[in-house]
């Protein structure tokens, strides 16, 4: 199977097909029109700098000068680089895409009046970040770019070394190649070899400085992925709370209609076949119909109540976690203690959270566990409620093997909480939910 065609030059460098393809074309591009925007940033934030180094580099000067303008230089890019970077990185982005095919992050959009933006503008990082770039595009991109061009030239005048001693006539004049010289065509046979090689080499080496440069641009210029991976992250939350809520309602709604609609019907005709069964003679054939079809009904009304406080217990709507707790204690196989300290109602989808959990928790207990006892903890405090189940079982739980605490964790981290287990073999087993329920309570339904 070939390998796809990379995205960006810096990968393009260990792509077989390489010397082929556009990508050291685009990069010798890239780096070409770089060279004017390097310019640019030296012109602009670079004059201190480059006095200092020419004065240093002409017999020096006194310590004093040399303090004072490098003072000049960082606060001429404090002062001025937020500005001019910000023309320059647009560019920058703008070009990118000859070494880096894959789609930018669009730039935030200023809002605000003028003042407004220019102090946003010094106060942002991606600002900062841009100055970063303009430093490291008046600095290092110059050097590497002629580095690269001195391997371009010294490949040029190795190849062409032959003719070069062949120009000079009779006089056998000496060509310098380097740090080295030539007068004979013999003698220019390794600065041949030499020079085919590194024409070989220049599509990787160009790609390389130009793939690389890209890189930097892309991560100081763009933002890289986290700030992408946070909003999308925001947005997934959100949406989660939304999806949580949506869902509490119509659970809420299928509870009400259950209750007031069909349970309500089904109790008058459980009553009418009462009726009917006693205005019958006890040994007719019609009785019997009757009274199975009464006891069927009794018995389907029975399933439906359970069913509506599986949905959504009414001790739970009406008088909150503690009480829905307590009803699940008195309700289970084995003693449970239970200890709750709620000062407060709470949002409804934790308090729906919490209840399932702590009921589903009892039910493995029960199942599982080999347990004599149980004790269930509530605790509210700076916003967070902590409920902590404990069994004195032979412990083991394992969210592997099919209790239903996978589920249980995926449910509690809906709502933006966490399970922890610990559960050894031997025991005891003690779950876990921490769920942040904000300081807002719980409205009333």
């Amino acid at each position: 199977m070939p390998r796809p065609r990379p995205r960006t030059a810096l990968a393009a460098v260990l792509w077989p097909r390489l010397p082929l393809s556009s990508w050291p074309w685009r990069s010798a591009g890239y780096l070409i029109a770089t060279m004017p925007v390097a310019l640019a940033a030296i012109t602009v934030l670079g004059v201190p700098w480059l006095i200092l180094a020419v004065k240093l580099a002409t017999g020096g000067m006194p310590l004093v000068d040399a303090t004072g303008l490098i003072l000049v230089g960082v606060a001429v890019i404090a002062v001025v680089g937020p500005l001019v970077a910000a023309p320059l990185a647009d560019l920058e982005r703008r070009r990118l895409h000859l070494v880096d095919t894959r789609p930018l992050d669009a730039p935030a959009t200023e809002t605000g009046g003028p003042l407004e933006r220019l102090r946003a503008r010094y106060g942002d990082p991606r600002a900062w970040r841009e100055v970063g770039y303009v430093c490291l595009l008046a600095t290092v991109t110059p050097v590497l770019i002629g580095v690269l061009a001195t391997v371009v030239l010294l490949a040029g005048s190795f190849v062409a070394s032959p003719f070069l001693v062949m120009a000079q006539g009779p006089g056998n004049t000496p060509v310098a190649l380097g740090f080295s010289q030539i007068t004979t065509v013999e003698q220019s046979t390794p600065y041949v070899v030499a020079g085919l090689g590194l024409i070989v080499l220049l599509p990787y080496l160009v790609t390389l400085v130009a793939g690389g440069h890209g890189a930097a641009a892309r991560t100081l210029l763009t933002g890289g992925s986290g700030r992408r991976l946070r909003a999308e992250l925001i947005e997934v939350s959100q949406s989660r709370t939304r999806l949580v809520n949506a869902f509490e309602a119509e659970r809420r709604r299928i509870e009400r209609d259950l209750h007031d609609g069909a349970q309500q019907r089904l109790v008058s005709l459980t009553l009418k076949l009462g009726l009917a069964r006693l205005d019958l003679p006890p040994d007719s054939p019609a009785a019997t119909v009757v009274g199975e079809a009464h006891d069927q009904a009794k018995q389907l009304m029975a399933e439906l109540r359970e069913l509506i406080h599986g949905i959504q217990p009414q001790i739970l709507t009406d008088l909150g976690l503690g009480a829905a707790i307590e009803e699940l204690a008195e309700s289970a196989p084995i003693p449970v203690d239970v200890d709750t300290t709620l000062d407060r109602r709470l949002p409804g989808p934790i308090e729906n959270t919490a209840y399932f959990v702590v009921s589903e928790a009892l039910t493995n207990v029960a199942k599982h566990s080999g347990a004599t006892e149980a004790t269930v903890r509530t605790r509210h405090h700076d916003d967070l409620l902590t409920v902590e189940i404990g069994d004195n079982g032979h412990g083991g739980a394992d969210p592997v093997g099919g209790t239903g605490l996978t589920g249980l964790a995926d449910r509690v981290a809906v709502t933006g909480g966490r399970m922890l287990l610990s559960s050894p073999i031997g025991g005891p087993t003690v779950l876990c939910v921490e769920v942040p329920c904000g300081p807002s309570p719980r409205p009333s339904e």
